[in-house]
């Protein structure tokens, strides 16, 4: 494997814009002593490397980092509102403050837009490196940031994450305990609400419900796929209670949308558990403060961000990293789960 491409410095720009190190410095800093000729010439030659200066004066000889990056491609109402997020992220900066090191995060549109922020933040300095999360298959992040040679982390199952070292829950077999849950108790029409397949984590949960459903012999699953919002999980909830072979279970694949399942159920008059069992994901506080309470698949999610931070000041120390797993969700029976009423 050929060695990733070395980051531009000011003595290329310099080079090529036919100046010392000095006068790009000085164009840069908005001081005097360039003309606006050569002041334009420098911009233009940076533009053209890709370069910008060091905004955090670091030297990268030191193999630290003062900042390390996390972009989500989620809308910002909604981040503020997924326990999963602010679990995750408080563990990460349980590890930064013992690094004196701080969290630059931002919120996405697209992945395009994650690529070309984390080449900014790369070619600018800004971070050491960065932790990758909700990876799709044939992520298009993968290929240009391993060429950008970016210390980082995936979040996700090593098939997803193109080769950077990663840290990952076993999400099929916390599915499959789910399912295996809920029929012991006596269902056999269950259905899962669920991310958008496009996302891996997605598609491994939806490939094992289905895959567990079959090997039980029970065909009355159904799978509904939608956002990770409180609005979404309800849409989806109301769709699924109106059928006429309308499930007698459900799993959800976060909190919000289990807590939004359960709003409906009351909404439609429907027994939360004798007429409708409900098993959310992740196991957060607000699990806790409904009636019932909400069975849910459990992990600790805090410990899962700090372990992602650890990881990541590992490869960027330059040491090998080994890609493994985390502890596999597991499953905290609760007053929203029953057998249901014959």
């Amino acid at each position: 494997m050929s060695a990733p491409p070395e980051r531009v410095t000011i003595k290329d720009v310099a080079a090529a814009a036919g100046v010392s190190k000095g006068a790009v410095s000085l164009a840069f800093n908005h001081k005097p002593g360039v003309s606006e000729a050569t002041r334009d010439r420098i911009f233009a030659a940076a533009r053209q490397l890709g370069w910008a200066p060091n905004s955090s004066a670091r030297n990268l000889s030191r193999k630290s980092a003062d900042a390390i990056g996390l972009a989500v491609c989620r809308p910002a109402r909604l981040l503020g509102l997924e326990p999963f997020y602010m679990e995750f992220i408080s563990g990460i900066e349980s590890v930064l403050v013992e690094h004196d090191c701080s969290l630059l995060l931002r919120l996405v549109g697209s992945l395009d837009e994650e690529i070309q922020l984390q080449q900014r933040w790369w070619r600018e300095r800004q971070v050491g490196g960065s932790i990758l999360v909700d990876f799709h298959r044939r992520d298009p992040r993968v290929e240009p940031l391993r060429k950008l040679g970016l210390p980082a982390v995936g979040v996700g199952h090593p098939d997803l994450t193109g080769g950077f070292p990663s840290l990952w829950t076993d999400d099929a077999t916390a599915v499959a305990e789910a399912v295996r849950y809920l029929a012991a108790l006596g269902h056999r029409r269950i259905a899962r609400v669920g991310g958008p397949t496009g996302l891996g984590h997605s598609a491994i949960r939806a490939d094992a419900f289905e895959r567990t459903m079959r090997e039980l012999g029970l065909s009355g699953g159904r799978h509904v796929e939608t956002g990770f919002s409180g609005d979404e999980g309800a849409r989806a909830t109301r769709m699924l209670l109106l059928a006429t072979d309308r499930p007698t279970a459900i799993v959800y694949d976060n909190d919000i949308m289990a807590v939004a399942g359960l709003g409906v159920a009351t909404e439609m008059g429907v027994s939360v558990p004798d007429d409708l069992s409900l098993l959310a994901w992740d196991d957060s506080q607000l699990c806790r403060l409904t009636h019932p309470t909400l069975t849910a698949m459990s992990h600790d999610v805090h410990g899962f961000g700090a372990e992602a931070a650890r990881v990541l000041f590992d490869v960027i120390a330059g040491k090998e990293v080994a890609s493994r797993p985390v502890s596999t969700p597991s499953l905290v029976p609760r007053g929203s789960t029953a057998p249901p009423r014959r």
